[in-house]
């Protein structure tokens, strides 16, 4: 028996009871069924409760092993060919996986806990069996985390405000942010009405809503003739110039300029692993749902 294919040993104290919440009482039910039984509630419930693991018929190391190889962009079809499994079961456990994800990604990662960093934006074009769709995504330069991703049909500010709002919930209040973004000017629209404060200045009429003080936003813009790069214009749309030179400094790995090669890295690593947003893919996407599952999968595998 391979190492992949051997179950870890039950552990009750990281388990919760999911009928009463108590953390502390919580002993070994069953080995044989993996089940732990709460001493509060005098109830049983399977190890795997609340994960996506629960009520499979497949082993658990079998949907594991099709999810680690589905993030390390493995085709479906290849799985299918392999492992004798429906196309359409591999795709459910890809949209499951995906949809737990993103619950992880709101509750760790868009926690008010990215303090002085700098974040990069950028979106990118998809092909997919229904026709053109974009992606936009942020993250964060030094831990080089993914924060967060949105699927349109449309290259707008609806799209982009999406991933603006998590990146807010994620930026922790009082300390100074850098945010650098391509020259697409949504950006700069979605997070001037989205992370601004109420001021009230006591004279009549609608109070000020200014944007957030530590926000520093710098543009990259870049100029081409004939399909060839002739120049890039870096401008200060929101904060101030000499912060944001500082907050690059320490956030870059190379001292250089203003750039958004982290972010585009990033969205080469998502080429990479998600064989539907190739440039010229065999695997195009049907559902926007199945491609939004897959790119929280893999940035979650990415993070963590």
């Amino acid at each position: 028996m391979m190492k992949f294919m051997t179950e870890p040993p039950l552990n009750p104290a990281i388990m919760v009871c999911p009928h009463c919440e108590e953390e502390d009482r919580i002993w070994i039910h069953s080995q044989k069924e993996r089940r732990f039984k709460c001493c509060a509630c005098q109830r049983t419930f399977a190890e795997s409760r609340g994960t996506l693991l629960f009520n499979k018929r497949y082993p658990n190391w079998v949907i594991l092993l099709v999810l680690g190889l589905l993030a390390g962009g493995c085709p479906v079809q290849a799985i299918v060919t392999a492992f004798y499994i429906d196309e359409k079961t591999v795709a459910s456990w890809q949209l499951e996986a995906g949809q737990h994800a993103q619950q992880v990604q709101a509750e760790k990662v868009c926690c008010g806990q990215l303090a002085g960093e700098q974040i990069q934006s950028d979106e990118m074009w998809v092909k997919t069996q229904y026709g053109a769709m974009w992606l936009a995504t942020g993250m964060a330069v030094f831990s080089r985390l993914f924060i967060w991703g949105a699927i349109g049909i449309e290259r707008n500010r609806s799209l982009v405000q999406r991933v603006v709002e998590r990146i807010g919930q994620a930026i922790e209040r009082g300390s100074d942010l850098l945010w650098v973004t391509d020259g697409f000017g949504a950006w700069e629209q979605a997070i001037r009405k989205t992370l601004r404060d109420r001021v009230y200045d006591g004279k009549p009429g609608a109070p000020k809503l200014p944007v957030w003080s530590e926000i520093h936003m710098v543009q990259v813009v870049m100029h081409t003739a004939a399909r060839r790069l002739t120049g890039i214009t870096r401008r200060l749309r929101i904060g101030d110039w000499k912060t944001a030179q500082q907050i690059m400094t320490k956030t870059q790995s190379f001292i250089g300029v203003f750039n958004t090669a982290y972010v585009e890295r990033l969205n080469a690593t998502f080429r990479t692993w998600i064989p539907a947003l190739a440039r010229r893919s065999r695997t195009p996407s049907r559902y926007r749902l199945h491609l939004e599952a897959a790119l929280f999968w893999t940035g979650a595998v990415y993070n963590f």
